[in-house]
């Protein structure tokens, strides 16, 4: 079978209708059998992560750069078979998988996650969830229908000072919150014009697969594959895309946050080609019991991005003349008490006695990967599941697509998935795709 055929035959882009498959108890010795999808430096991650489970086995590893075959690095799955093409892995050993992570570049986890779920298995999914908006609507929307087990991989979530933080939100720590501010100072971006030229594609990868679905365009000697993709509007999101799933996700969980009403980005003209070094993107979310009427939700980034000492807005300044950190999120309450949330570190009340207003929960560790796993299995449930993912990961794709329209105030209606007042925008919110591959 030819390429090309792999993704029409295997109805990747086609309705939503599922192909049966066995119950992971009916795999050889009761294990829960995965296949991988992208072996790069999260892939492998991934990889050991969801392998140390004690129920699973690894049947199967798809990547289009065979080097990583050879590296030595995958040495912990010597049984499993290799393929160059998902499409063939999952066409055909799907009634030998039982579940799919899929760690590839922003813009093939849609059409790898969809093909997985159409063969009604339970999908592990690297952030952000999709390279579109209208993406994360599709697979959240196939999960609820035919019942998949789903999570995105934001690890974090389910760690305990991620959980705490969010109890502490919502049990009121700080009162309502009006305010929450974001940033990181990651430059997943590029403000020159686009690329030019072209370079021997290496030995061993497969530059036309690593397109996928994308636009073609000649290869590149370290502009694309392994690390620059997330600055390229065709394959990445840019540093929201990469780090605003993560920074923003206590704030979405605690605050109960759907779909923001506008977005408006601040930053330089499109190049049409890459996203920009900095950007500020300011959304409104309508409240919820946790919110006052509606939220301020400030992102920045780059060189935007509030970590000097002497902070001009008063609601990001720390006492002590303390720096900020590079990553992390403020969350302002109504009546003035705030909330610091260095990424990936405990929550700082400000001021810190206000840890005494409210009671420590108590909480056990969670394996975000194994309870991926668990779930599949008929145990407990994701906490990152489609359902949650794709609203968080439409919001950080918002502020993504925003950049190609700076200074603009656009209205999002997001049970309608489209924008009110940009007719422009709208034609951002799906792409077309590339089949011939």
């Amino acid at each position: 079978m030819k390429r090309r055929q792999f993704i029409k035959s295997s109805a990747v882009f086609a309705g939503f209708s599922i192909l049966p498959s066995g119950a992971w108890s009916d795999s050889p010795n009761g294990r829960f059998c995965t296949a991988h999808i992208g072996l790069g430096g999260m892939g492998r991650s991934d990889l050991a992560r969801v392998a140390n489970h004690p129920k699973v086995q690894v049947v199967g590893l798809a990547d289009v750069d065979k080097r990583v075959f050879s590296s030595g690095k995958l040495s912990k799955t010597p049984d499993a078979a290799q393929f160059a093409d998902y499409r063939e892995m999952l066409s055909t050993m799907g009634d030998k998988i039982d579940g799919v992570v899929v760690s590839t570049p922003d813009h093939t986890h849609y059409p790898a996650t969809l093909m997985a779920m159409n063969l009604a298995k339970p999908v592990y999914c690297q952030k952000p969830l999709t390279h579109e908006i209208s993406e994360a609507y599709a697979l959240a929307k196939l999960a609820k229908e035919k019942k998949i087990v789903t999570q995105m991989g934001i690890q974090l979530h389910s760690t305990i000072g991620n959980r705490i933080t969010v109890d502490f939100l919502q049990q009121g720590i700080i009162g309502k919150v009006s305010k929450v501010y974001v940033w990181s100072s990651k430059k997943w971006g590029d403000d020159a014009p686009r690329n030019t030229g072209s370079d021997p594609i290496p030995d061993g990868f497969d530059w036309n697969l690593w397109l996928g679905t994308a636009k073609e365009r000649p290869y590149l000697n370290g502009k694309y594959h392994p690390a620059n993709w997330r600055k390229v509007l065709d394959f990445g999101c840019g540093t929201m895309g990469d780090m605003g799933v993560h920074i923003l996700d206590i704030s979405y969980t605690a605050l109960n946050l759907g779909f923001p009403s506008s977005v408006k980005v601040t930053c330089r003209e499109p190049n049409n080609d890459s996203h920009p070094t900095k950007n500020i993107v300011e959304f409104v979310f309508p409240g919820t019991k946790y919110t006052t009427d509606t939220v301020e939700l400030t992102w920045f980034d780059g060189g935007y991005a509030p970590n000097a000492k002497a902070q001009t807005n008063p609601d990001l300044q720390l006492e002590g003349g303390k720096m900020l950190p590079s990553q992390g999120a403020m969350c302002i309450g109504e009546d003035g008490k705030r909330m610091l949330l260095p990424h990936g570190s405990a929550p700082q009340p400000l001021p810190r006695d206000l840890l005494r207003s409210i009671t420590k929960p108590k909480l056990e560790n969670v394996n975000h990967y194994h309870e991926w796993v668990d779930a599949a299995m008929g145990q407990g449930r994701c906490s990152a599941g489609f359902d949650y993912a794709s609203k968080l990961t439409a919001g950080v794709l918002l502020g993504s697509l925003g950049n190609r329209f700076p200074g603009k105030n656009l209205l999002w209606d997001g049970d309608a998935m489209r924008f009110t007042n940009n007719e422009d925008a709208n034609k951002l919110v799906s792409r077309s795709y590339r089949t011939e591959y």
